[in-house]
């Protein structure tokens, strides 16, 4: 049997359905549905998916048979709608869209009005009586054949235009004659012709092929892939074509166009949104050239057929159980469906619209979790504009989508690129945005435009990016040639600080102060039900007191890890730390000669011991100085960091604590430069020339692979002794009062089992006399980061003195790739463009290499230790994709920054969802 390439829809009968929108798309197959269900859709016919594989595979030849499946269900259409392509006296007008799988708004192609030439425009003003509007429908689709199918660039058209308007002293498309009309179009053709190098086709059968290879060529255009990118949307094999009577929005004031929502999508809450447009056509209403009109106002200009609207919108969404984006035409009071598809929503309209429907019961909670999407929550947890801080509002838009950003004025992507690229937070200015802008808009931190509405392009991907976004801003005029825009007798220049209020639609001068977000209790009830769901459980990387308040705030359930070195560069702790440091080579090699002495004498003849014991007295005396200096300033720092665990062990009262001991090299926090050593050569009153000797001697050649972690430990056990004990008097002292702790001691950096059981002494040794001499019993646990390839592979002989793993993925990555961390943006980006990598293994955890010692470590350790509590606290615990490998390999837990914490439970649970996957399988 020969495949089937094109499916019709119409008559309330269509080939296709909903869940075949890997075949037809996400568009076709919706309108397949809509059909189906009784939907008023212009009939039309899809053309499968396959077809663009096939097209890309073939060096753009299509599949035999397609085109004698085109003519047969162009003839369906024909008869169908009693009019013919071509035809002079009774013209069928079609549109060409595309429709992906995946619902990528604006990234492809569409041509509408295709079939008019000088003959068809006769036709169909003999058949309309409307002369103006079939001038009008002419013109548009000469300049999107153009655009589309030829690449012209539209502002040719676009000049064209607005000399017509300029002359007539008119503000809209609308205004214009039907005489103005006819000479746009032809010099529109005249612009057609010099920039296509020939004429335009009037023949309408190479107007609909050629349309419809433009747009299965617009698959692979840039702005698509750089969609597809950044949406991570992957796995398809391109996009299908629909092909459907056209019906218009442009015949007068009994017709009109718009894109409305079943919910509001910016809010979530139950209330009809969108916004439509008198004589239009729908490419004005999501191109923001004209700034539409809310949907409420419909029901005062054509009651009858907002009734229907409302009607077919309630339909809609409790057939999909979902919130529904519509795309409509009222034609002379007639309504027609063009295209439904799940709205794209913020954050905090995804979970009020989840846990809505929920109790709704149009959805369960598992439902409601996986709709979710964990990252989107990143938009619930950034600061909002301080309502007491002062605003110098310059002008007002629409809120187009919600939040707070501030940034420097730029006036195009490629310049929001560029002053990203060097950390700049920048804000993206346009008279209204196109998908080209699509990378510039993905790195602002927010976007304005001077014209379009809430359901324009700037307006639906910001919300989709979950940036803030103000748009039909007209108080504001933009010069792009001078770069910079000018509001009410001010002007702002490319470079300036301002501010916008994505919630009020306010533009602001400056940089405006910001608040840390509160959740809503729709929020509180999603986490709790993904809670319920998840498996994994969630801590936090903390390591003051602060964050770990804030952590537990957003549900984390310990801490994973706690990094005691930050604790030292604390106001007034620095620079004992650089004591201690400046005095521990010397101590070092001072005890290395006494223990060297002290052999030679057990060794020596009687005629030498008297001389080896005059070297041993005098290395005695002068390692007392260094000494002196090294425990002293040891002693300083101990109470501060005791006073730092009694504080994180009160935060975090009945949940675990895992306090990582000292790990970078110690030269981390001496000065390099060197007016900063003759400073700290001052204020510890030594030469300058001593603390340049200390920071050469301290000085590696590659700090990552050398003297650090339990390296430091064995070499200089005090500065460990000292970290043990404040750990352990800080437990024993808020034990006394009631506190509920639960201390986890890491080792970091553990490459051979005779370290850990070195270290594991020495804290076993301290932790005992300090809770003899406290009289206190605290229940601690030893354990491991395991973050070199050794530890995972010995992890069976490690798990015999560890309590626990965490595996610290930022070390592992990086010694597994041979990768700096901190270089990797040299080469990394062009090695994903290269698909050498997929993701730049620093973000999202290397299941492939990294993953594999991960499940090695994990079997081996549970060899030894079956209950081996384990868990990751590298950065890679808040990524979603990280923490559904985590799950399936079985882990206890993920750790993660505060402010990822509740991204992480929802990861967790979709986890759970998606792989009901439990330790035993391992």
């Amino acid at each position: 049997m020969a495949p089937k390439y094109v499916y019709f829809f119409g008559e309330g009968k269509a080939d296709g359905k909903a869940d075949m929108k890997h075949l037809l798309g996400g568009k076709g197959a919706n309108l397949a549905e809509m059909t189906n269900i009784g939907i008023p859709v212009p009939p039309g016919f899809t053309i499968t998916t396959e077809v663009c594989d096939a097209y890309y595979k073939n060096k753009q030849q299509y599949p035999k048979g397609l085109d004698k499946e085109i003519a047969q269900n162009l003839s369906m259409l024909e008869k169908l709608m009693g009019a013919k392509l071509g035809d002079s006296n009774n013209p069928l007008l079609v549109s060409v869209r595309s429709g992906a799988a995946a619902s990528m708004p604006g990234m492809m192609d569409t041509v509408l009005n295709l079939g008019l030439n000088p003959e068809t425009v006769m036709g169909l003003i003999k058949k309309t009586g409307n002369e103006r509007f079939t001038w009008d429908a002419y013109r548009r689709f000469i300049s999107m054949f153009g655009d589309v199918v030829m690449g012209i660039e539209r502002h040719y058209f676009e000049e064209i235009l607005d000399k017509y308007k300029k002359k007539s002293r008119v503000k809209n498309d609308t205004d214009l004659t039907t005489e103005q009309l006819k000479n746009i179009v032809e010099e529109y053709k005249e612009i057609y012709k010099k920039n296509a190098r020939e004429p335009f086709p009037n023949n309408p059968a190479e107007q609909l092929h050629r349309a419809i290879q433009a747009v299965f060529a617009s698959w692979n255009n840039p702005r698509a892939i750089k969609y597809r990118q950044l949406y991570e949307i992957k796995g398809l094999i391109g996009t299908a074509v629909n092909v459907q009577a056209m019906v218009f929005g442009n015949m007068g004031d009994h017709s009109a166009t718009g894109v409305c929502f079943t919910r509001n999508p910016s809010t979530g809450e139950n209330k009809f949104y969108g916004e439509f447009l008198i004589n239009a056509q729908g490419e004005d209403v999501v191109a923001g050239i004209r700034t539409p009109e809310p949907i409420a106002n419909l029901e005062k200009e054509m009651p009858a057929v907002y009734k229907q609207l409302f009607k077919y919108k309630n339909i809609l969404e409790k057939h999909f159980k979902d919130v529904q984006d519509i795309e409509f035409t009222i034609q002379e009071n007639r309504l027609f469906m063009l295209q439904t598809r799940n709205g794209k929503r913020t954050a905090p309209a995804a979970i009020k619209i989840a846990v809505d429907m929920v109790k709704e019961k149009l959805i369960d909670k598992k439902t409601a979790i996986s709709r979710i999407d964990p990252n989107q929550l990143d938009q619930l947890l950034h600061p909002t504009f301080d309502p007491k801080a002062k605003r110098e509002v310059i002008a007002e838009g629409l809120p187009a989508s919600p939040g707070a950003a501030t940034g420097r004025v730029v006036f195009s992507a490629e310049q929001a690129e560029r002053l990203a690229e060097k950390n700049e937070q920048v804000i993206l200015v346009r008279k209204e945005t196109s998908p080209e802008d699509i990378g510039g808009m993905h790195v602002s931190q927010g976007i304005l435009t001077t014209s379009g509405g809430m359901t324009s392009h700037a307006a639906v991907v910001a919300r989709g990016m979950g940036k803030c976004c103000i748009a039909g801003c007209s108080a504001i005029h933009v010069d792009y040639k001078k770069q910079l825009f000018k509001v009410d007798g001010k002007v702002i220049r490319e470079g300036t600080f301002i501010s916008l209020d994505g919630s009020s639609g306010e533009v602001m001068m400056g940089n405006v102060a910001t608040l840390v977000p509160k959740l809503s209790d729709d929020f509180a009830t999603l986490m709790t039900w993904a809670d319920e769901i998840r498996k994994l459980k969630v801590r936090t990387n903390a390591d003051t007191k602060i964050d770990a308040r804030k952590a537990r705030e957003f549900g984390a359930e310990g801490i994973g890890l706690c990094r005691t070195e930050h604790m030292f560069f604390g106001e007034n702790r620095i620079d004992f730390v650089r004591q201690m440091i400046l005095s521990a080579p010397d101590v070092k090699n001072l005890k290395t000669k006494i223990a060297y002495i002290q052999k030679e004498i057990s060794n020596a003849q009687n005629n030498k011991i008297n001389v080896l014991k005059k070297d041993l007295a005098r290395a005695q005396n002068e390692i007392k100085y260094p000494m002196t200096a090294y425990m002293s300033a040891l002693k300083k720092l101990l109470p501060m960091q005791r006073r730092d665990f009694e504080q994180i062990f009160k935060e975090m009262d009945g949940l675990p604590v895992t306090i990582r001991l000292l790990d970078p090299p110690l030269h981390e926090f001496l000065p390099q430069e060197e007016n900063n050593q003759r400073e700290i050569a001052k204020r510890m009153k030594i030469s300058f020339q001593e603390i340049q000797e200390k920071v050469s001697a301290l000085h590696e050649l590659n700090p990552m692979l050398g003297h650090r972690g339990c390296r430091l430990g064995i070499t200089y056990p005090e500065i460990y002794e000292m970290q043990v004990q404040a750990i352990i008097e800080a437990a024993c002292n808020m034990k006394k009062k009631g506190i509920i702790i639960y201390p986890e001691i890491m080792l970091p950096l553990i490459s051979t089992e005779k370290e850990l059981i070195i270290l594991k002494e020495l804290i076993q040794k301290n932790a005992k006399e300090i809770m003899e001499k406290k009289g206190v019993k605290v229940n601690y646990l030893i354990g491991t980061m395991i973050e070199l390839p050794r530890a995972a592979l010995i992890a069976d002989n490690i798990a015999r003195h560890a309590e626990f793993f965490s595996f610290g993925t930022n070390d592992l990555t990086q010694m597994t790739f041979g990768f700096s961390r901190d270089d990797v943006g040299s080469f990394v980006p062009e090695y994903i463009d290269n698909e050498i990598l997929e993701k730049d293994p620093f973000q999202v955890l290397d299941q492939e290499g990294v993953g594999k010692l991960i499940q090695i470590g994990i079997n081996g350790g549970r060899s030894t230790r079956k209950e081996l509590k384990i868990g990751i606290c590298g950065e890679h615990g808040g990524n979603p994709q990280t923490v559904s490998f985590c799950h399936g390999i079985g882990m206890d837990y993920v750790s993660c920054s505060p402010f990822r914490v509740p991204i992480a439970r929802l990861a967790a649970a979709h986890a759970a969802l998606e792989q009901p996957v439990s330790r035993a399988t391992i």
